[in-house]
């Protein structure tokens, strides 16, 4: 198995980025709340006041966020050898349900402020300091959600799209208090609660992205490519298929695939090819391949041949079959042996292979067939 002391040190690079930006983010959110609430108090502005509080929710993500990466630095253990990784993904979860209830809690104050309205008393420097938080809101939400995809963070990521939202927040009442000021029309309590429903959407769109990722999501098409690629590179490597990718935290991944060699290999020639194969996908791909599954395949009898490539032809005859693999024929006694990968597109899976199968009995009634049906987990 390849060493991950590589590995260790890239994610002591990740976490401390990680935690560097948070720190950025709750000091900038304390003190951007604290000048808000004094203002919102002032000017008797209920939109700046939940400006305050939003940011105060701002600076407990970024807590969390803290909080939630050192817990998933932690070494694996007899417990959980596969690491804490995914810790990340309920910081990440927390954060969502935040912003989720910041937007509620928007909303229903909004709503009573709309029933029971009061008038704003705004000043030039409340109106500045409000327009100062707007360009710091921008600014650091797009430095977070960079950072973010960078170190591959859900949780700054969400950080950085919270960020941006309260800059929408912050440029509203700036918009509504202009609105009274030239026109004497209040609509801070109907624009708090429209911002306020875009931020319960945002929160609900983090919320179902973050749990998909915990329930497991496909494997990346493009990854899933680039490793194939490599494994098929190797000399005396036919093909690579069945691949699952485990996901345990971001950037931590690891995996099985199945190779088709020549039957004609060797212990010792597989045993080198698999630690080469490993190795490799690791250095290029930062996957470890924990098991690598061999398919033989017939390469001295013509007529065996010739029988593969007629069952090829009769199973991708039928639309839903992706792909064909691991087949090896034995004369005596009369048996063939192969998988089938089927799209998600059939609307049955088990009668679009069992349809397929059958065909290839047809046509080779004399032998007991072997057979299972696949899935391809990058399927687009």
């Amino acid at each position: 198995m390849p060493k991950l002391n590589a590995v260790s040190e890239t994610n002591a690079g990740r976490e401390k980025t990680i935690v560097r930006t948070s720190i950025i983010g709750i000091v900038a959110n304390v003190f951007l709340a604290a000048f808000k609430a004094v203002i919102g108090l002032a000017a008797n502005s209920i939109a700046i006041v939940l400006d305050a509080v939003n940011n105060i929710s701002d600076a407990g993500s970024s807590l969390i966020t803290i909080i939630g990466t050192k817990l998933a630095g932690r070494e694996p253990d007899k417990k959980h050898p596969f690491g804490y990784g995914r810790i990340e993904y309920l910081s990440a979860m927390i954060i969502s349900v935040i912003v989720l209830y910041a937007g509620v809690t928007s909303f229903t104050e909004s709503v009573k402020q709309i029933i029971h309205p009061e008038t704003p008393d705004y000043s030039t420097l409340s109106l500045i300091i409000v327009g100062v938080a707007v360009v710091v809101k921008i600014v650091l939400g797009r430095y977070v959600k960079s950072v973010g995809k960078k170190v591959n963070s859900d949780s700054l990521v969400n950080s950085g799209e919270d960020a941006t939202l309260d800059s929408v927040i912050s440029a509203s009442t700036l918009v509504a208090a202009a609105i009274f000021l030239i026109f004497g029309i209040s609509l801070e309590a109907w624009l708090g609660a429209v911002i306020s429903l875009v931020i319960i959407k945002s929160g609900v769109e983090m919320l179902k992205d973050t749990i998909s990722q915990i329930l497991g999501e496909k494997n990346d098409p493009e990854l899933a490519r680039e490793i194939k690629k490599t494994v098929t590179s190797f000399p005396g490597v036919h093909g690579a298929y069945d691949l699952v990718l485990n996901n345990y935290g971001p950037d931590a991944w690891n995996g099985s695939i199945h190779i088709e060699v020549p039957d004609t290999y060797s212990a010792d020639q597989l045993d080198r090819l698999l630690r080469n194969i490993q190795t490799t996908v690791y250095k290029e791909h930062q996957v470890i391949l924990t098991a690598i599954g061999v398919y033989s395949m017939n390469t001295k009898d013509e007529e065996v041949i010739a029988a593969q490539k007629k069952v090829r032809e009769i199973v991708f005859a039928h639309p839903y079959v992706r792909q064909m693999h691991g087949f090896y024929l034995v004369k005596e006694p009369k048996t063939m042996r192969f998988d089938l990968v089927i799209s998600f597109d059939a609307k049955d899976r088990r009668a679009a292979f069992a349809e397929a199968v059958a065909d290839v009995q047809k046509a080779f009634p004399d032998y007991a067939l072997q057979t299972a049906m696949d899935t391809d987990f990058a399927e687009e």
